[in-house]
């Protein structure tokens, strides 16, 4: 342990590191005093300890209240980790006293991995206790880095790689994938072997929302064949309302992820088709933060059987 770190631990305490998250939260020492339940007088004395152990000003006070500066920014975000660590032990024991672990998941929710990952997971360790957090990758992977989750399962696009933070992350790809069409088996195409895009720029399609990786792929599709993009006749991000909206309606076609169609097509009335061009997409990755501390020995267990899964349902799809 360095010096600087032996005086940290000597001279902090864990109300430190909670002023740091509430001051950041509330934006002033009145707010952050009343969630403490202390003077105003009282915080000031303990920010100012805060300063002195860090040897720098981390927040800057005006007449509106403070905010965090560069250093106190890096020092908010490390502080948030240890007090998401903190508040999960608890739970973390009692599962290991139940004969399992806790995981704490961030994932897709259109995904068919995931469940089935999860599904072997509970089979292999009955007394495992798993908490999953759905949304976008973005968001998951800043609830990863804050210590909320102990690992997270999607495909990392631009945005996500954009977060400054993302060295911290260990990242392993799980499947490659790419775009695939959807259709009803009674659809006119139904029976070709493969759809040109080129072919299809008046056809009635089913996209998830621009703003979703599958949305952005399904504009770029017509671009890089120079036709303009195509507006769909349903936005969908659910993949139950696609998958029942393509069924009941024979003229649709559908666009999404290859590993999600093969499971569509398995529950009957639909089939899966590749498109030509292929257009890929980023891999679906299991995701962790790189950390002095080991992750919970279920993570990997986790990352297992999602490795099986990958391997199951690309024999489905070959």
């Amino acid at each position: 342990m360095t010096t600087q770190a032996d005086f940290l631990f000597r001279r902090l305490r864990l109300r430190h590191i909670q002023l740091l998250t509430l001051l950041a939260e509330k934006g002033s020492v009145r707010g952050a005093a009343d969630a403490m339940l202390l003077s105003q007088p009282a915080v000031s004395k303990m920010l100012k300890e805060v300063e002195i152990a860090f040897g720098e000003r981390l927040f800057e006070r005006d007449q509106h209240g403070v905010k965090p500066n560069a250093y106190g920014l890096a020092a908010i975000r490390r502080a948030r980790v240890v007090l998401n660590e903190l508040q999960v032990v608890t739970q973390e024991l009692q599962a290991i006293r139940g004969g399992g672990g806790l995981l704490r998941l961030g994932s897709l929710s259109i995904s068919e991995l995931a469940p089935t990952a999860i599904a072997g997971l509970l089979q292999r360790m009955p007394g495992a206790r798993i908490y999953v957090r759905e949304g976008t990758v973005v968001d998951l992977v800043n609830a990863l880095l804050d210590g909320e989750l102990d690992c997270v399962f999607g495909a990392l696009g631009a945005s996500a790689l954009q977060n400054p933070l993302v060295a911290e992350l260990s990242i392993e790809v799980v499947m490659e994938n790419r775009l695939s069409a959807l259709l009803s088996v009674n659809h006119v195409l139904a029976r070709k072997k493969k759809l040109r895009w080129a072919d299809l720029q008046n056809s009635r399609w089913v996209v998830p929302p621009r703003s979703t990786i599958i949305g952005q792929a399904f504009v770029s599709a017509f671009a890089n064949i120079g036709l303009p993009p195509v507006p769909p006749v349903l936005e969908a991000l659910s993949p139950v309302t696609m998958r029942s909206v393509l069924a009941a309606d024979p003229t649709l076609i559908g666009v999404a992820r290859q590993e999600y169609v093969a499971t569509s097509v398995s529950l009957g009335g639909l089939r899966w088709m590749d498109m030509d061009p292929l257009i890929a997409l980023p891999p679906l990755c299991f995701i962790t933060r790189h950390s002095a501390v080991a992750g919970p020995a279920i993570a990997q267990y986790f990352l297992e059987e999602l490795r099986l899964a990958a391997g199951k349902h690309g024999r489905q799809a070959a």
